[in-house]
């Protein structure tokens, strides 16, 4: 196996030439792709894909759905190791994320295939429907259909941007609901995720992959203060209840146990507001949101507690109202151990450079990894950009990944 990888010719140009291809199916006037769940790109795009998996040998098919799937056939057809990621984009976005995930996944099947032949146990690639939640207000459509948790009551009555209906979108490209929505598949004996990272640890690291070992937990939250609006001349500085003064003391304070905790720790705040936002007003409301995450949900929920405590003490002190919204808990989730474990030692058989780390961003394989054994693999993101077309990952990091996808399918597929 190791002889085999190491000469492997030609990965970074097929790789890069296919995300290129794969880039002119939404391509964007602004210069990044723009392929939203159900839209025309997006049926031309997952189109595209059904035929090239073909032309490699696999049989392909479409689920209900829309997810799209391409076989390669093992021994035992009960079994199967599937890999992939999301064909979606968000508007304007760059040309790796989602699509990696699916054009290593293809050109690692046909090496497994070239190489080694029929597989123990089925292996397959998937081209998941969505993941973005970039036209329509709902996220991993694509995932969560296959693991069983998607409901149909949640998106029958919702509508995109435009106003039109996912109902009327989904049946326009091709598809529908399961006729059960708690079906699963119960076939899946692990799914990889190979993606780029989105961050900046890998470049900054100079190391060509990564395994993921955990996806962080998350918590949102949206933090309203009210005070009193007054003049900005007339109302002297002890007589205030200025919110802004009191938001900043928060964040001030919020971040700086956030940097005291340290990593793998974050704490964002993304957006803030004030009203009436008039610069002779002192302002009576304020409105900002806070996102936390970290790998370890004791810690996580220890520390967003001592911060709403913290941020309570302050609007006391302040004399204004203040109201904090959780509105997200999401639990880390952690990849399967054995897995991890086992494409370790095969990036030391093959003499890849690697490093673990965990995910700060949420990907499929979150949905995944609770119902079927699941590990990811990452690459480096230039500058750690994303969601940009600018995003990008150097071709021969492209092909280290995809060395490192074929040798940890070809331990699930091929080994007992």
């Amino acid at each position: 196996m190791k002889d085999i990888i190491q000469k492997l010719d030609n990965l970074a140009e097929e790789t890069a030439g296919k995300l290129e291809w794969l880039a002119e199916f939404g391509k964007d006037p602004e210069g990044g792709v723009s392929r939203l769940l159900y839209t025309k790109e997006w049926v031309e795009g997952q189109h595209a894909l059904k035929e090239w998996m073909e032309n490699e040998g696999l049989e392909a098919r479409f689920d209900d759905i829309g997810n799209l799937y391409g076989t390669l056939t093992g021994k035992n057809t009960n079994e199967t190791v599937l890999t992939g990621s999301h064909v979606d984009t968000v508007k304007n976005g760059g040309r790796f994320d989602g699509a990696y995930g699916i054009v290593a996944g293809i050109i690692a099947l046909k090496y497994l295939k070239k190489h080694f032949g029929q597989p123990l146990r089925n292996i397959e690639i998937v081209s998941m429907a969505e993941e973005e939640g970039s036209r329509f207000p709902y996220a991993f459509w694509g995932s969560k259909n296959i693991v069983g948790l998607a409901k149909r009551e949640d998106v029958k009555d919702i509508t995109d941007f435009d106003g039109i209906p996912f109902v009327e979108a989904m049946s326009k490209a091709g598809f529908k609901f399961k006729a059960d929505d708690t079906a699963k598949r119960e076939d899946l004996k692990a799914f990889v995720e190979i993606h780029v990272e989105q961050g900046s640890v890998l470049e900054t690291e100079q190391i060509p992959v990564a395994v993921v070992y955990s996806i962080v937990g998350q918590r949102r939250f949206t933090v309203e203060i009210t005070g009193e609006a007054n003049h900005a001349g007339t109302t002297p500085m002890g007589y205030r209840k200025d919110t802004v003064y009191a938001a900043s003391q928060m964040i001030f304070e919020l971040i700086s146990m956030a940097r005291e905790e340290g990593d793998p720790l974050v704490a964002t705040v993304g957006k803030i507001e004030a009203e009436p936002n008039i610069v002779n007003v002192v302002p009576g409301k304020a409105i900002f949101t806070i996102d936390v995450r970290h790998t370890n949900k004791e810690i996580l929920v220890n520390f967003t507690e001592k911060m709403t405590e913290r941020m309570k003490e302050i609007s006391k002190e302040h004399g204004v109202e203040t109201v904090i919204d959780m509105w997200m808990d999401a639990d880390p989730v952690p990849m399967d151990a054995t897995i991890v474990q086992l494409i370790e030692n095969q990036f030391k058989q093959n003499g890849l450079n690697y490093k673990l780390m965990h995910s700060g961003a949420g990907h499929d394989s979150q949905i995944f990894a609770p119902v079927v054994p699941t590990a990811m693999l990452f690459v480096p993101s230039l500058k750690g950009i994303s969601h940009n077309p600018a995003e990008f990952t150097e071709p021969a990091d492209l092909a280290e990944g995809v060395k490192a996808l074929i040798g940890a399918l070809y331990e699930l597929g091929y080994k007992e």
